[in-house]
Formats: C-alpha cells, sequence, structure tokens
C-alpha cells in the first residue's frame, strides 16, 4: 500500500466547492514531496460524468466517484460509511477536507472511527520531521498541520506520529487553486455504493435543501476596504462602501467591527470570518490583531489607515497613513472620483 493522500471534495448538486478544489492543488504539492499519488473522493446523486472536470485537472491520479439517490443533499451518515470504509481499504497517510459546514460535520465523525485525530481550520500544511521529546524516536515526512490557537495568540503545530491518517481541515480561501500542469493518471472509479454504506444509514431524509447565493464576492475581489473597530459607527463604514464603489472594490471587516454592529457578519475577514487574497488591501481604523492579520496577511499591496502610528497592523503594511479615517478616508474618494476613468 502507498499510503497515498485523499481529498474529500464537497459538491453542491453537481458544482464542486472551491475549498475542495483549493485542497486539490495543495494535497497535489504534499503528494509530490512524500512520493506517493493524490486521490480525491466525491459522493452525491446524479453526478457520474458531470463533476469528473472539475476535479482531475486539480493533478488527481485516482478519482472515486460515489453516485447513488440518498447521497445529496449531504447527510452525515452515508457520508461517514463512504469515508470511513474507503480509508479502511485504501491507508491513506493524508486525509483533507474543507473547514465547511459539511467538512466539520464530516471531519470529525471520520477521525473518531478511525480513531485517528484531527485538526481544524488549519492555515498552513507542510510535510517535515519530528522528534519526540521523550523517547527520542524520530518521525520523518510528517504532516506539520499549522493553525493559529490560544484565540489566535500562537501559532500552533501539530503532528500526528502514529494514527493514521493524518487529518486536517482548511478553511475556503487560505489555500490557492491552480490548475496543475504536471503528469498525473487522472484514473476515475465507481465504486458500488451499497458496498460501503448500509441501507439503514439512509435513514435521515431531507426533506428540503435551499441554498442562498452570496450578496457579494469579497474572496474574489480584486480590492477590499476594511474597516475596524475604529470607524466608530455603521455610519462610519458608509464612507467606506463609497470608497468601494469608487474603486469597484468590497468592503471587509474586522471581527470588532462586527460584533459592535457596524457591518454584516458575512464581511468578516479574519480566523473566524473569510480569507482574502486582494491585489490591495485598504485597512482603515483596525488595530491588526492576529486573528485579523491571518485572513489577509497575503494581499499583494496592504495600506493602513489609522490614528496610531504603533497599530500592529502598520508592521505588515507596505503603506500608513497616520490620521483619522474621518480625515483620510473623505480625501480619498474625492481624489478618486476626479481621477479614476
Amino acid at each position: 500500500m502507498s499510503n497515498n493522500v485523499f481529498v474529500y471534495c464537497e459538491i453542491e448538486g453537481t458544482t464542486v466547492a472551491e475549498v475542495s478544489q483549493e485542497l486539490l492543488t495543495k494535497g497535489r504539492k504534499l503528494a509530490n514531496q512524500l512520493n506517493v499519488e493524490l486521490h480525491a473522493i466525491v459522493a452525491g446523486t446524479g453526478i457520474r460524468g458531470k463533476v469528473e472536470d472539475q476535479i482531475l485537472p486539480y493533478g488527481v491520479d485516482k478519482l472515486f466517484v460515489f453516485d447513488a439517490p440518498g447521497l445529496f443533499p449531504y447527510t452525515s451518515v452515508p457520508h461517514t460509511d463512504i469515508l470511513v470504509n474507503l480509508f479502511k481499504e485504501q491507508q491513506p497517510q493524508i486525509a483533507l477536507m474543507g473547514a465547511t459546514v459539511i467538512g466539520r460535520d464530516l471531519g470529525p465523525r471520520v477521525s473518531s472511527s478511525l480513531t485517528s485525530g484531527l485538526t481544524a481550520d488549519c492555515t498552513q500544511l507542510e510535510i517535515g520531521d519530528h522528534t519526540d521529546a521523550k523517547t527520542g524516536t524520530e518521525y520523518k515526512n510528517l504532516l506539520y498541520q499549522i493553525r493559529p490557537a490560544f484565540g489566535g495568540n500562537i501559532v500552533a503545530t501539530i503532528v500526528n506520529p502514529d494514527h493514521r491518517p493524518q487529518m486536517a481541515t482548511v478553511r475556503s480561501g487560505v489555500m490557492q487553486k491552480a490548475i496543475y500542469d504536471g503528469a498525473c493518471k487522472k484514473e476515475v472509479v465507481y465504486p458500488e455504493v451499497s458496498k460501503y454504506v448500509s441501507p439503514e444509514a439512509f435513514v435521515v431524509k431531507v426533506l428540503d435543501h435551499h441554498v442562498e447565493a452570496a450578496k457579494h464576492n469579497l474572496k474574489g475581489a480584486k480590492i477590499v476596504v476594511a474597516g475596524g473597530y475604529g470607524m466608530g459607527s455603521k455610519e462610519g463604514f458608509d464612507m467606506l462602501f463609497e470608497l468601494a464603489k469608487v474603486l469597484h472594490g468590497e468592503v471587509g471587516a474586522s471581527r470588532a467591527a462586527v460584533d459592535a454592529g457596524f457591518c454584516d457578519h458575512d464581511r468578516q475577514i479574519g480566523q473566524t470570518g473569510v480569507t482574502v487574497h486582494p491585489k490591495v488591501y485598504i485597512a482603515c481604523g483596525i488595530s491588526g490583531q492576529i486573528q485579523h492579520i491571518a485572513g489577509m496577511q497575503d494581499s499583494d499591496i496592504i495600506i493602513s489607515i489609522n490614528n496610531d502610528p504603533d497599530a500592529p497592523i502598520n508592521k505588515i503594511a507596505d503603506y500608513v497613513i497616520t490620521g483619522t479615517v474621518e480625515e483620510v478616508v473623505p480625501k480619498l474618494i474625492k481624489y478618486y472620483k476626479q481621477n479614476s476613468k
């Protein structure tokens, strides 16, 4: 058994979730480092022939497509059965899934059934060695599961030396997806679902399934104007919406601003919100707690507007404008209105 890397691909109808494609990209890199194959699993109803092209281009050597009535919409037991039984058979060394509503339900069920352990909400995944401090045992090529801990005050690297698979969940937007241009097998198999799932697993039926489209595209925005507690009020955020409109960008917020009711929760950026990778990130009145920085540190250019020259965010900013948001933002709006095409 060659102990491959596995990624569970989440779907909505016949559309593969973006987080799964991001994880396939990362999984391919890990598999290359370990010199093993990348395998993927997808389970749904009426998906045969409709999902393969959304998964294989990311460097997948073997794709397991489980297609049967009752596998969509997602329910806990059938999907858990599929993964537990497939992993017992295939013995993967690493298994990854999205830290989504589904992944957060499925991951713990699978890891507890296999007594494998699971690190949730990882922000980085790397391969490295580990020496046990007590026994001196050396472990080669472990998965470093890296995530903020203790409210984001430290970054913890977690390893799982003895139990397999090493399981981790990662939130959407943390990794970047990319079509793989190297060689891979792109084999597809359609296992007999009844061999993996008992009829009793389908006892729960979903009567109605409703998905609402996002109101904005914060994750995909090239320019993000983000406000913190320093914006002072909901009205303060109106300025940011005006600036974002002029720049053709999106508005984001820190957790402190969301908790204070200045902005909707779906615009929260950071460890407990979304992760963004814009070309330009304008931080207005944001102090820059580590939890927030985790969600935007990969922005190409970071501009900080803050009346506190020692604000932590200024340490990672490319440009710092020292001044109050009330003073600086209206000037930016005025300038861009006059000078934008």
